[in-house]
């Protein structure tokens, strides 16, 4: 049996295995956990802005001073609140309210008592002549007129005739009895003069004094005594009184005309009376139908309109049904999602920085959920134009934490959201993302206080503009209400400037950036740590002004941040300053500590000046890009001159043991951005360029490209993300800043003697 067998072509070719496709490697990279988190996280997100953004219902898009091209009329039927009719007719159900008496009845039965006792003593006097004339004289009807006065026989006669109806005294307690069923309505409903004004004229609620439960619901008319008809009527129809009923009338009338009125006006329950009369009226409405005009044609909308679209607007809102809530949702839902993504995939290839850390990640969400909620708020609170300010916050705090390719594609997210939430559609997008846009295009350094406010000026400039473009492209008339929504929203873009020019320490705090604003304030030689490593290790002070030059006009050519790279340079060998006289360009000529020391333990010394420089940046509170650099600058590099020593010592000694690589290497991290690995080679091109002789063009080339070549072969520009070109493009600029340093000198004549 043989060992090697013969393959058929088709197995060969489908051993073959090619390296996956782009659509593969999308998807095993989408089921790597961390991946995974994230999309969750913008999952989340997405859904909490459809929540906040009420993505259910389309928004409620119009506004005052809006002059809509044609009349916008009702979808569906609703009703108005008319708070007009409804106060008139609760005034009127007020002013209709029955006032509330109290009775006091004495005064009734006092005048009964009198007449009682008047009748009394008539009945006692036999004949007229016996009886006191006052007395008769009270009972006397009314003389017909031109009619001539009875004589004194008819006045007995007459006398008689009265007299007679109360004798015997059986007789008498009838005609009381009869007088007490006549007074019986006035005592139980009382006597007034005439009703409260503020209350019902017809009718009015009766209660005993003291007894306010007893209440009773009576006629004005029958209150009224007017001219006694209705005593004298009852008096006539009582059997017992109608023979007499005259004459009692002619003494009742005038007493009840002067007697003092026995209901009085009990004001609390009267008001109490009035107010639920008021509260019972309901509320009035007026009713649209579908079709009805809410707003005229060519006519700017006031706050009346807005209210009354507002309530056709909730009404309709509040038919839709869930299928189309539901559909919308998801369409809204979608596109947020897929917004998301895409800024996901964006970072992902060009700018990992918030796709560093769950915690970055989070915080930007975070910070786009609030830009969305505070852009909505402002929209409906009131006529403020303000949603444009949390838009443009976010946008210029992005191009101040991050680059500003992020921060427009950031800052076009949120506006898209936003123009969607608020309801206005294309304009609103142009609106938010042009004046951001202007801003962020401003924001490419920061390097004195007042920059912000110029941006914020010229983004001011740029909303009024567009306002006002956008308003004549919408057929909206160049009026007052258009020129005050430009104003306004000119106004906030300035207040946008002011308001990150005072948040910018917190910014900076908050996400660890540094600004060419703090980065100047932080590179003032008069710094305390500059200042002690001048008084320490001066040489060491001079190496890393001159390092700072030659790396920022590098990092400069790159476009990468120069000033970042300067500032760091100052800072990147603090730690020397601790054991300055281990440092060459500390010793004299003949004076080197490390003669005494062995290789590793020099080299110990030399690398421990990277930890004791982070120690110090930490001690006084540096920032952390500067932190970085300090750690980074040297990478993972080999410390050669030591390790050299070491490599002749162990030749010389085989029996001493392998020399370990690894002890004479920096502990890195190696360099993690573009400005650390140029402030790497800026470092060891100067130090470097030192120990030539003869320091010519084209040795100072030579230098550079051999140590830039070293760099790259030992693979210390892996994760800096620095290119070939740009590597090059670094090299000719350190070339050309070296030359300047040593630059040929005239030599000057040595003064001649006497």
């Amino acid at each position: 049996m043989s060992f090697w067998r013969k393959h058929k072509r088709f197995e060969r070719v489908a051993s073959l295995e090619l390296p996956p496709g782009q659509w593969e490697r999308a998807w095993i990279g989408l089921r790597r956990r961390d991946v995974l988190g994230r999309i969750g996280l913008a999952l989340l997100a997405a859904v909490t802005l459809c929540s906040i953004i009420h993505a259910w219902n389309p928004p409620f898009a119009f506004r005052t001073g809006y002059v809509p091209p044609r009349d916008i009329v009702a979808t569906v039927k609703f009703n108005k609140y008319d708070p007009s009719a409804t106060e008139l007719a609760r005034q009127k159900a007020r002013a209709m309210a029955r006032c509330v008496y109290a009775l006091d009845a004495e005064p009734l039965v006092q005048l009964r008592g009198r007449l009682r006792a008047t009748l009394a003593e008539l009945t006692t006097a036999p004949t007229l002549d016996k009886l006191n004339p006052k007395i008769w004289k009270e009972f006397q009807l009314p003389a017909a007129k031109d009619a001539a006065p009875p004589t004194a026989k008819q006045q007995q006669e007459e006398f008689l005739k009265f007299r007679s109806a109360f004798t015997p005294k059986e007789s008498l307690d009838r005609v009381e009895n009869a007088i007490v069923e006549v007074f019986a309505p006035l005592e139980s409903r009382g006597l007034l003069d005439k009703p409260n004004e503020q209350g019902n004229q017809q009718e009015i609620v009766v209660y005993p004094a003291g007894h306010p439960e007893k209440r009773q619901t009576v006629h004005v008319s029958d209150v009224q005594i007017g001219d006694g008809s209705e005593i004298h009527k009852s008096l006539r129809e009582n059997p017992e009184l109608s023979a007499v009923a005259d004459r009692l009338f002619a003494w009742i009338q005038p007493r009840l005309a002067t007697l003092a009125p026995t209901l009085t006006l009990d004001d609390q329950l009267t008001a109490k009376q009035q107010e639920e009369a008021k509260r019972s009226v309901k509320e009035v409405f007026t009713k649209y139908t579908e079709d009805s005009r809410l707003a005229e044609a060519g006519k700017p909308l006031d706050k009346e309109h807005i209210d009354l679209l507002r309530l056709e607007y909730d009404a309709a809102m509040s038919q839709r049904p869930p299928a189309k809530m539901a559909a919308r949702s998801a369409a809204l839902l979608g596109l947020i999602f897929v917004a998301m993504l895409l800024c996901g995939f964006y970072m992902r290839y060009r700018q990992r920085g918030p796709l560093t850390s769950v915690t970055r990640l989070m915080i930007l969400l975070l910070l786009g959920m609030v830009v969305v909620a505070l852009s909505r708020w402002f929209n409906l609170v009131g006529d403020w134009r303000a949603e444009l300010v949390p838009v443009l916050l976010f946008g210029m705090t992005m191009a101040i934490v991050y680059r500003q390719e992020l921060a427009m594609l950031l800052a076009g997210a949120a506006a898209i959201i936003v123009a969607m939430a608020i309801g206005n559609g294309l304009n609103e997008f142009l609106l938010l993302m042009g004046v951001t846009a202007a801003a962020i295009l401003n924001l490419a350094s920061i390097r004195n206080r007042s920059k912000l406010i110029y941006v914020g000026l010229f983004a001011g400039a740029v909303a009024f503009l567009l306002r006002l473009a956008l308003g004549m492209v919408n057929d909206q008339p160049v009026n007052l209400s258009l020129c005050r929504d430009a104003v306004l929203g000119g106004l906030w873009a300035v207040a946008a400037g002011f308001i990150v020019l005072g948040l910018l320490p917190f910014v900076e705090h908050f996400f660890g950036v540094l600004t060419d604003l703090s980065l100047l304030e932080l590179g003032d030689v008069a710094h305390p740590l500059l200042q002690e490593l001048v008084r320490r290790a001066p040489s060491t002070y001079n190496h890393s002004i001159t390092v700072g030059s030659i790396a920022e006009a590098a990092a400069d050519s790159i476009h990468a941040r120069g000033l970042l790279v300067r500032v760091g340079a100052y800072f990147h060998d603090i730690g020397k300053m601790l054991k300055p006289d281990y440092f060459i360009e500390n010793q004299g000529p003949d004076d080197s500590r490390h003669e005494a020391l062995a290789p590793a333990m020099s080299t110990l010394v030399i690398i421990a000046h990277i930890k004791d420089g982070a120690d110090l940046a930490r001690q006084h509170r540096l920032p952390q890009p500067i932190i970085d650099l300090i750690a980074q600058h040297h990478g993972t590099t080999r410390v050669e001159f030591f390790y050299d020593r070491a490599t002749e010592q162990q030749q010389a000694n085989p029996h001493g043991g392998e020399v370990d690589e690894s002890t004479y290497r920096y502990p890195g991290p190696k360099p993690q951005t573009k400005e650390a690995a140029v402030l790497m080679l800026a470092d060891a091109v100067e130090s470097a360029s030192r120990s030539l002789v003869d320091p010519t063009p084209a040795r100072i080339e030579s230098l550079v490209r051999e140590i830039a070549e070293q760099r790259l072969h030992g693979s210390q520009f892996d994760e800096s993300g620095l290119t070939l070109r740009e590597l090059r493009t670094i090299e000719k600029s350190m070339v050309m800043s070296l030359i300047s340093i040593y630059h040929g000198r005239i030599k000057y004549p040595e003064p001649k003697a006497g």
